[in-house]
């Protein structure tokens, strides 16, 4: 596997503070199950969410909370899980894609590098429309500023004209 020769902290369109948030959000991944559970409304402030969508979730596969005396228990796996999904999201996966990406990890994490495979499969096809997209805005902006200034210099010049 190769690695990126800019890491993001030098990287000057990568914040740094989104840096530091990504690795610490890393960090939670990678820790061990502690039994800690968590309710849906815990979860639901947290994430900025309402219950219903953490619901909506589970209903199509992505979360498995266990069920206590008639109510929703999420476990660290799960909290995980949503941060995931809410991060996936932001980047534009579809939840089918969400899915796909969970389920290859595994119980225990044996797919980990299937994972990192459909990621990095997935950020080089983000990467590249972005960046199409960008060179369409750049031209487009590069257009409007030629109109822009075309329209300036008519407007300055019908001034300079005697009245007729």
């Amino acid at each position: 596997m190769t690695q990126d020769p800019t890491p993001p902290e030098l990287n000057p369109d990568f914040p740094p503070d989104a840096s530091a948030r990504a690795e610490a959000f890393v960090a939670t991944h990678r820790e061990e199950e502690t039994g800690e559970l968590f309710g849906i409304t815990e979860l639901a402030r947290e994430f900025d969410l309402s219950p219903r969508a953490i619901r909506f979730y589970e209903d199509k596969g992505l979360l498995a909370p266990r069920r206590i005396n008639g109510g929703r228990a999420y476990t660290r796996r799960d909290r995980v899980r949503l941060a995931l999904i809410q991060r996936a999201k932001a980047m534009g996966f579809a939840l089918a894609e969400i899915r796909e990406y969970l389920d290859l990890y595994g119980d225990k994490g044996e797919g980990r590098e299937k994972q990192l495979q459909f990621v990095a499969l997935r950020t080089d096809k983000a990467i590249a429309e972005l960046e199409a997209r960008r060179s369409h805005i750049d031209a487009t902006l590069a257009e409007l500023r030629v109109i822009n200034v075309g329209v300036k210099r008519a407007l300055e010049a019908r001034r300079r004209r005697p009245a007729e």
